[in-house]
């Protein structure tokens, strides 16, 4: 039996890319064993997945916040995480974080085939690497399904996996039941945030919130849609600009609903309608038609996969755009135009086509 570890410390998006690679090792080894070693706040989307065997949920941003707490307690974190990584002796680990420091820590645990890509001179500690210098030409989740060829595998499935079990579905129902949304009713989520991955920068993704909450009252007004707001807790202040703005009252489920739930949520949804960021990929693995709004982030890159005539991206073309090239982005002097561009009744067609 194969033993492999699955490493990406990355948020909500970057970990649903690398599901296609995991059915892909499942179905050329069945009986293979799968680790994830994955940030904290992405677990419980790993904690459904059948593919999966165990999860180590604790990424450097996640030790670093201990170390912070008591350097002790950060010592005693890390070596715990090494010794349940040893006691499980993988063979083999797919290093997808670009960072040395992961596939060292592998090294030390006694992995001995790492493979990754090399960014940047990163990839010393790999056994086999790609050289890469960004993600540019291709889809990122292509980017990860390349590192198969040193397993001699080919993705027959390509598509992103999301599991709702039926106790968060059940869970979804009785909340939406309980802000009255029956199931007659048309649904469209809002998500106004996302890209929390990105941390302070996220906000250079965002299409202007008063357009969020004019489109909403569009949608409500026209279609006689229900509007849900999704978000996180630190998108508050975003999300009341989009509720307090609206005339019609969304139901407002920021920072309401857990991560263990919130795919249920959203495949309850008719339409998701998002910037670039998790929750909109998260959507298009549970088959639910997406608008989504790209500023400086390539769709080609980063936008919903596998296209489809079920997900429409709506960018404003320009020649810094995308400005984000080699895991970098550059400080913007053109105020946005590429987003504040985007124009309310654009969004509202390309939804309207979908709930047709």
């Amino acid at each position: 039996m194969k033993k492999i570890l699955i490493i990406n410390p990355f948020g909500i998006g970057d970990v649903l890319f690398t599901t296609p690679v995991i059915g892909a090792i499942k179905d050329a080894y069945p009986d293979s064993f799968i680790g994830y070693w994955c940030n904290q706040r992405v677990q419980p989307l790993l904690l459904v997945n059948p593919r999966i065997n165990k999860v180590f949920a604790l990424n450097r941003g996640d030790l670093k916040k201990i170390f912070q707490e008591s350097f002790f307690k950060g010592i005693q974190a890390a070596l715990n995480l090494a010794l349940e990584m040893r006691k499980e002796r993988f063979d083999i680990c797919l290093d997808f974080s670009l960072d040395h420091r992961y596939s060292l820590f592998a090294q030390v645990t006694g992995i001995r085939h790492r493979l990754g890509f090399d960014y940047k001179g990163r990839g010393r500690f790999l056994t086999d690497k790609i050289s890469i210098e960004g993600y540019s030409d291709k889809h990122a989740v292509l980017y990860y399904l390349d590192l198969l060829r040193f397993l001699n595998i080919e993705a027959k499935d390509k598509s992103l996996e999301l599991i709702v079990t039926p106790e968060s579905q059940a869970k979804a129902v009785d909340i939406l039941a309980g802000r009255g949304i029956e199931d007659k009713d048309l649904v469209v989520g809002i998500a106004p945030g996302a890209g929390g991955s990105w941390g302070k920068d996220a906000g250079y993704k965002h299409w202007p919130g008063l357009k969020f909450a004019q489109l909403s009252d569009k949608l409500a007004d026209e279609l006689k849609v229900k509007i849900v707001i999704f978000g996180d807790e630190s998108e508050r202040l975003l999300a009341d600009v989009v509720i307090n703005t609206m005339r019609n009252k969304p139901v407002d489920l920021v920072g309401k609903a857990s991560l263990e739930v919130l795919p249920a949520l959203i495949k309850n949804c008719d339409l998701f309608i998002s910037n670039d960021g998790g929750p909109m990929h998260m959507a298009v693995a549970l088959g639910v038609r997406t608008v989504s709004v790209f500023g400086p982030v390539s769709d080609l890159v980063y936008g919903p996969f596998l296209p489809s005539e079920k997900h429409i991206v709506l960018k404003w073309p320009m020649d810094c755009q995308p400005c984000y090239r080699n895991f970098r982005l550059p400080a913007c002097d053109k105020d946005r135009e590429c987003l504040k561009q985007v124009t309310v009744e654009a969004v509202f067609e390309a939804a309207a086509r979908l709930l047709d």
